[in-house]
C-alpha cells in the first residue's frame, strides 16, 4: 500500500514516518519541487521517495492533502478519481484569509476539499492531533492508554481504508459521521487535539456547537 502526500509539512512528515513504520511506502511532494525534499526522503528511508504533486496523487492508493487551506484552490486535481483523499487541513483566518462560508458554518474545510476534488472520496482525519504527538502518543492495540482519533466522511470504503491506516500507526478511531460532521473536531472545538479515549472523545465531540 502506497500513500501519496500533497504537502510535506509537519503533519505530512509525521504521518509519513509512522506509516512507513507500519509497512506502507510513501511518495512525498510539495509546491517547491521534489529536489527540495531530498533530505526528508533520506531521513524517511528506502520506502520513501519524492515526486511532483501530480505523481504523488497518481501513485498513492491513499492521498493525504496537508497544505495550508489557502493553497487548496491551486492544487492539481488530476489522478485522484475514485481515490481516498485524507484532508488534514484546518482554517486559520489570520493565515488563510477570511472564508465567509466557513465563518458562517455553512460548510467545512473538508467539504471545500471535496468540491475541489469532486471525483475523490474525502475523509477528514489527522487535523485534530499535533504533529509532535503522532509518534510519541501512539500505543499498541489494546493498550488502555491508546488514544482515539476522530474521522468524518461520506464514503464507507474510504473511511475503512483511513481507519486501517490510523489503527496501524497506533491509534483507535471514532467515526463522527458524514463529512460535514468534521466541524466537531476542527480547531477551536473541545475535541481539537484532545488526548482522549473513545468515551471521552465522544463527549467532547458532542460539545461542539453548530
Amino acid at each position: 500500500m502506497k500513500i501519496g502526500f500533497i504537502g510535506s509539512g509537519h503533519i505530512g512528515q509525521a504521518v509519513a514516518a509512522s506509516a512507513i513504520q507500519a509497512g506502507y511506502s510513501v511518495v512525498m511532494s510539495n509546491s517547491r519541487g521534489p529536489e527540495t525534499l531530498a533530505e526528508l526522503v533520506r531521513k524517511l528511508g528506502p520506502n520513501a521517495k519524492a515526486a511532483a504533486s501530480e505523481q504523488a496523487a497518481r501513485e498513492g492508493d491513499i492521498v493525504v492533502v496537508t497544505v495550508p487551506l489557502r493553497a487548496l484552490p491551486q492544487l492539481p486535481t488530476s489522478g485522484l478519481a475514485g481515490k481516498t483523499v485524507i484532508d488534514t487541513m484546518n482554517y486559520y483566518p489570520s493565515r488563510d484569509g477570511r472564508i465567509e462560508a466557513l465563518d458562517h458554518g455553512s460548510t467545512t474545510t473538508s467539504e471545500l476539499t471535496a468540491e475541489h476534488f469532486p471525483d475523490a472520496h474525502v475523509v477528514k482525519a489527522f487535523n485534530s492531533i499535533f504533529a509532535t504527538d503522532i509518534g510519541p502518543t501512539a500505543k499498541p492495540k489494546g493498550d488502555p492508554r491508546r488514544r482515539t482519533l476522530p474521522i468524518a466522511g461520506d464514503d464507507a470504503e474510504a473511511k475503512k481504508a483511513v481507519t486501517e491506516l490510523i489503527e496501524s500507526i497506533g491509534f483507535d478511531v471514532y467515526d463522527a459521521g458524514p463529512l460535514h460532521e468534521g466541524f466537531r473536531f476542527q480547531n477551536g472545538t473541545p475535541a481539537y487535539c484532545a488526548r482522549a479515549n473513545r468515551t471521552d472523545l465522544i463527549d467532547l465531540l458532542n460539545q461542539a456547537k453548530k
